[in-house]
């Protein structure tokens, strides 16, 4: 399942069926990333020929306020997402009940895409206002409060909702219902009683925090806490074969990163670390609400992957995203092509024919003299001609 977010579909990757938790304090952007990836459904729905080919989204607002659900509608509605999309809110201003049984309604329709041989997404946005809902009603009731005051039934509440989200058999009709919940942390504080319930029980978690955010890195994400245990089963092949390495030289660069900082001599291989690790930090930035399709995700990844950024300034890399996936060398369009949908498209890539969707030939060889085309002619449009910032 795409998202539409770099850093989401390259180094933690979300397959149908699974559970894939968004967890982070307030405004640090995790509704946005819902969002962007009911968002980015509408151009893989405008190719679908049939209904089992269609993600069908549902939006659950659990205890936000009217005006907050109001603004996601127009959104929606702007984006034509509405089309495939449902919304359930049970507001601020509604009884604890109904917050509590919102999470439910919504489960119920997805289950109806899921068990009729369609695809469909579920976002409880978010399950720590149903817990406390739940908590308010269970102490109205005279129930013996446990941790946090909370229910000692409260591990269950989350338990029965989350497993109902899966992937279907072939034999069974072959659909499939993802969830994505969402849990707000207290400065960051991943230990507490429902967000440690809710990591037990999904299939990885999406990790938002506040410093990357004041820090410009949005979305939010923090690759080194994210993890997704489906991981690359779920993924395009060409896409992994991309973005392999990516991950391990982050890691390899926030912990030299830490380091520098003293001022001490850096010999030129470390050096070279940062430099990569500080313009891999700057590909996964986006906008908001403005999902990036999967062959031009690949496009840019390649692009900072294999070097081709290494040498450009930091401020210069977005404007040169943006400019790769719009450009292909016009005196050999041979060189792209379409991708399909298939979990191994490298088998199936063959001419464009008409076909506005493309991505590189994995030849790497091919690749490579693309790349390198379109790229002297965007830092040409980007810094002039005759400059020295080529990378290559």
């Amino acid at each position: 399942m795409q998202t539409g977010l770099k850093a989401v579909d390259s180094l933690v990757p979300i397959g149908r069926g699974q559970r894939e938790l968004i967890i982070g304090d307030r405004q640090t952007g995790k509704t946005a990333i819902a969002i962007d990836t009911i968002l980015n459904q509408k151009q893989l729905n405008s190719r679908a020929t049939s209904e089992s080919e269609t993600l069908y989204c549902v939006y659950v607002a659990i205890g936000q306020k009217r005006s907050t659900v109001a603004q996601l509608v127009q959104i929606l509605s702007e984006a034509n997402a509405l089309e495939y999309s449902i919304l359930v809110a049970a507001t601020a201003s509604d009884p604890a009940p109904l917050q509590f049984l919102a999470p439910f309604s919504g489960c119920a329709m997805g289950e109806y895409f899921r068990d009729n041989g369609m695809h469909a997404l579920i976002i409880y946005d978010d399950l720590s206002k149903q817990a406390v809902a739940y908590r308010q009603m269970s102490l109205l009731l005279r129930r013996p409060p446990g941790r946090e005051a909370f229910p000692g039934d409260v591990f269950y509440l989350h338990s029965r909702l989350l497993e109902r989200a899966a992937k279907r058999s072939d034999q069974t009709g072959a659909g499939s219902l993802t969830a994505l919940p969402v849990i707000e942390t207290q400065a960051g504080d991943v230990s507490a009683y429902i967000p440690t319930n809710v990591i037990s029980i999904t299939d990885g978690q999406i990790c938002s925090e506040t410093e990357l955010f004041y820090r410009g890195i949005r979305p939010a994400i923090n690759v080194g806490l994210s993890v997704s245990r489906v991981g690359s089963a779920a993924q395009l092949k060409i896409m992994k074969q991309v973005c392999g390495s990516s991950k391990l030289e982050l890691a390899q660069y926030r912990e030299v990163a830490a380091l520098a900082q003293f001022g001490s001599d850096l010999d030129a291989a470390t050096q070279a670390l940062l430099n990569r690790g500080a313009r891999l930090t700057e590909v996964p930035k986006q906008p908001q609400y403005a999902p990036l399709p999967i062959e031009k995700q690949i496009l840019v990844i390649y692009a900072a992957v294999n070097g081709f950024c290494d040498r450009m300034p930091l401020d210069r890399i977005s404007q040169y995203e943006r400019a790769i996936p719009n450009s292909q060398p016009e005196k050999r369009p041979g060189l792209l092509f379409p991708i399909d949908r298939s979990p191994h498209p490298e088998q199936e890539l063959g001419p464009s024919e008409g076909n506005s969707t493309y991505i590189p030939s994995l030849t790497p060889r091919i690749t490579r003299v693309s790349l390198i085309a379109i790229h002297r002619a965007r830092t040409r449009n980007i810094y002039g001609t005759g400059t020295g910032c080529s990378g290559i």
